[in-house]
């Protein structure tokens, strides 16, 4: 009794205090999809038209987190939230890189790239003794601001051609590249690349960040899957559409390319997994899978719904925000277990850290809140409210905006009107009924919060744009505002 005592203080304060580099601590494999909505993975949705086994094996292993929230409804603020352990504002990258639309209001400046003065956390896995790996899409910078000076291998190669070519890298390596048609969102280069960085690292510590292109428009997959699914399309129902301000929003589920793209993302996911178990890591490895912002739903063309919660990317209802989000982590989170509290994407900085047995770096990690407690299965629930902030117009519909969950209330501030939205989110998850004019006094208190938020991490806010002409059309589709209604 006496040993498994001592045994137990020394591992809790090799917690606290941090262990020694060497193979004796956890890798970590961090899975980040592009566009995937909650709704579009079996384990949230057991009716969604896509197929997603893997994805939900994992959730079976590990926790499923059913309020885990992007930092933004659009990818390089998200991104950026991770790598940093900071809100948006604080690094300036606030809307996809680089970012331009203007409306009513002139866009907010936009950085297009995050700051090398930034420790991000593979810096900091690197420095406690892991190796790290990257493979797919950064959208954080190209040039000297690409992957490799923030923490990643500095012999990463662009992989895409065209204006976006540098935000897209890969190792370097001997391995083939997948045929373009039978890989057209570089899925299969990216998961080659990971096995076999797997297989040469199972004898120390590492980081593998697998930031995939897929689901992300333009929208493709092998054909022998496209044709599956175009077969199963047949009994899915029809497309409708529910009016979003002054767009549209898809309200069923029922492409057969995105289904098709999908199945091979889930099946690349379960080609990790797999590598993992090959080489007996199974019992130290952390898995992380979570996507940058919620399912596009109301551009034209759209190939997802996240109903019923409302709206998709770009926008700050729960459809644009709300992630699928998963965290595999052997001896501390309970297998098939379910969380709950809320979380968002700067809380896995701190979160790793200490899973990794590293000391905290708050200074670095400021907005940061590990959910390590939360992974243990305690009853713990963070305290501080959650904020967005999108200073910009987005070509899926929604004008410039910003947000604050405190507890289980939502507000939400359009910025070009200063109209004000309130939901309570466990009795209205699709925020269907405002209650702003009901809530006066709530109103009042969380958007005082959302200001003072705002000032204290420098957010830019947009500027009346002179150039606007209320009788042509805007850069955006959201320059008039009008109330949606439920018809689903």
């Amino acid at each position: 009794m006496k040993t498994r005592y001592v045994l137990w203080i020394a591992w809790a304060l090799a917690i606290t205090r941090g262990w020694a580099a060497g193979p004796e601590r956890p890798n970590i494999v961090f899975i980040l999809a592009d566009d995937l909505g909650y709704m579009d993975v079996g384990c949230y949705n057991p009716k969604t038209f896509y197929e997603t086994p893997n994805i939900d094996a994992l959730a079976q292993r590990g926790m499923r987190f059913t309020q885990g929230y992007a930092a933004c409804a659009v990818c390089s603020p998200t991104r950026g939230s991770i790598m940093t352990g900071k809100y948006p504002p604080r690094f300036g990258i606030t809307d996809f890189i680089p970012g331009a639309a203007s409306g009513k209001l002139k866009s907010a400046p936009n950085a297009d790239h995050l700051p090398l003065e930034e420790v991000t956390i593979a810096e900091a896995l690197r420095e406690g003794g892991y190796a790290t790996f990257f493979a797919g899409k950064w959208h954080l910078g190209g040039g000297k601001f690409y992957p490799g000076a923030q923490g990643f291998p500095s012999d990463l190669s662009s992989g895409a051609e065209g204006k976006e070519g540098a935000q897209f890298f890969y190792p370097k390596s001997d391995l083939p590249v997948p045929d373009r048609k039978d890989d057209p969102k570089t899925t299969e280069r990216i998961v080659n690349e990971a096995v076999k960085f797997i297989g040469e690292h199972r004898d120390k510590p590492f980081f593998a960040y697998l930031p995939f292109l897929a689901v992300h428009l333009p929208i493709g997959a092998r054909a022998d899957l496209v044709a599956k699914y175009r077969k199963k399309a047949q009994g899915a129902p029809a497309d409708a559409f529910a009016p979003e301000h002054a767009s549209q929003v898809l309200l069923v589920q029922n492409n057969p390319v995105y289904a098709a793209m999908l199945e091979q993302l889930d099946t690349a996911i379960g080609r990790v997994i797999a590598a993992v178990e090959k080489n007996g890591l199974t019992r130290k490895t952390i898995i992380v899978f979570m996507s940058d912002n919620g399912g596009l739903s109301s551009k034209k063309g759209a190939p997802t719904s996240n109903a019923p919660l409302r709206a998709g990317k770009g926008w700050p209802y729960e459809g644009g925000v709300r992630e699928p989000m998963i965290v595999v982590a052997p001896g501390v989170t309970p297998a098939g277990s379910i969380c709950d509290s809320p979380v968002i994407s700067t809380d896995f900085y701190p979160t790793l850290l200490q899973l990794a047995g590293m000391e905290l770096r708050p200074r670095q990690h400021l907005d940061g809140v590990s959910f390590l407690p939360l992974l243990k299965g305690e009853a713990a629930r963070r305290t501080q409210p959650l904020f967005w902030h999108y200073p910009h117009y987005h070509g899926a519909g929604a004008p410039p905006h910003g947000a604050i969950r405190d507890g289980d209330w939502k507000l939400i501030e359009w910025f070009e009107d200063g109209a004000l939205e309130l939901y309570h989110l466990p009795q209205d998850p699709g925020e269907q009924h405002d209650l702003a004019a009901a809530q006066p006094d709530k109103v009042k208190a969380m958007h005082e919060k959302l200001i003072a938020w705002r000032k204290d991490v420098g957010a830019l806010m947009p500027t009346p744009n002179p150039a606007f002409d209320p009788d042509k059309k805007s850069g955006s589709a959201a320059a008039k505002k009008g109330k949606r209604k439920q018809t689903q």
